[in-house]
């Protein structure tokens, strides 16, 4: 099963965090969530979260797939974290998954990996995004690229990675386990 690594940081958006994290863990990945911050995160609505350890207890080569949460404020200081925009640009050059969701794409973006690819973010950092066109799509999937556009679609975002790594049918398997109907998400990509 993949090793998944999701950071987390005070204003990162609670649902995308959270829904990932959950979802990932229902279909048996090993979910590490690292705390950019030291000690509990508050989240963008006052959430409080307990990463499961700090950055800096982490060695991120051991991880396949990065999967970036969003929320303003929390992406705002992903990206003044240089370890976790090297991380990125490592996880690129070796051909992992990275996956990005609602104002996350910017670290993509930050690290340098989205030139000439197809993204989505959320509408509210559309124009932040200068080095590619934003898609109006709720997930898009470029080579080994994942973006989503916010906490709506969250839900999509780790299923389409589930989908990707292990198969439609384990997707559909998770999906039918927590009643999502097929008109909240679908297969595809």
């Amino acid at each position: 099963m993949p090793n998944v690594l999701i950071p987390i940081a005070n204003g990162t958006e609670e649902m995308e965090a959270i829904i990932t994290i959950d979802v990932l863990r229902r279909a048996q990945w090993t979910v590490v969530v690292a705390g950019v911050d030291d000690g509990l995160i508050t989240a963008a609505r006052g959430v409080r979260l307990m990463p499961d350890k700090s950055w800096s207890e982490i060695n991120t080569q051991d991880f396949d797939i990065l999967m970036i949460p969003g929320g303003g404020p929390g992406v705002e200081r992903f990206l003044k974290f240089e370890p976790l925009l090297k991380t990125i640009r490592n996880f690129h050059r070796d051909g992992k998954w990275v996956g990005a969701i609602c104002a996350a794409p910017l670290t993509l973006q930050a690290a340098g990996i989205l030139t000439d690819k197809k993204v989505t973010c959320h509408p509210g950092v559309a124009a932040r995004l200068t080095s590619t066109p934003r898609l109006n799509r709720p997930t898009v999937v470029d080579g080994r690229i994942l973006t989503s556009q916010g906490a709506g679609t969250t839900f999509e975002f780790a299923l389409t990675i589930i989908q990707l790594v292990e198969g439609p049918g384990k997707a559909r398997a998770i999906a039918d386990s927590i009643v999502l109907g097929e008109n909240s998400w679908s297969l595809k990509h």
